[in-house]
């Protein structure tokens, strides 16, 4: 298990040094921002999402600690090329990971990686802030 736990931190590492879509869109179709006030984390969400429902380009933008970075980059690299139910579906997952309620796993792909943070509740605020920043991009007011 700690080899698991090992390629884990090494992809979260890895996703905070080499953030993928760390960019601001032209065009976003929809747009969300968020702040943790008790660390400092920021992110400002872009998203393109077609006619048909589905996130066809993303990009953040922000600063804070190595694990809201990496959680921000694996997000927009899941969630690129999902519907709207779908990637709820993925928010929905990767919050009952974190904070322990029962879901499935399977379809998470390497956002497990989070999970040993789930006994951190300081740090699976960095991990989620971005997640809840998604939903209110695309879901306003929920």
């Amino acid at each position: 298990m700690a080899g698991m736990d090992e390629m884990y931190q090494t992809l979260i590492i890895e996703h905070d040094r080499s953030p993928r879509n760390f960019k601001r869109l032209d065009a976003p179709t929809h747009h969300a921002e968020g702040r943790n006030p008790l660390c400092g984390d920021e992110v400002s969400l872009d998203l393109v999402v077609d006619a048909e429902g589905r996130i066809t380009e993303v990009g953040f933008q922000g600063q804070g600690c190595a694990v809201s970075r990496a959680s921000s980059s694996m997000m927009t690299t899941a969630i690129k090329g999902k519907t709207i139910p779908e990637a709820m579906a993925l928010f929905d997952g990767f919050h009952a990971m974190l904070t322990g309620q029962p879901g499935d796993l399977d379809g998470l792909g390497k956002l497990v990686a989070f999970k040993g943070l789930s006994v951190y509740p300081m740090r699976v605020k960095c991990a989620t802030m971005v997640w809840h920043v998604l939903k209110e991009a695309l879901n306003p007011g929920t």
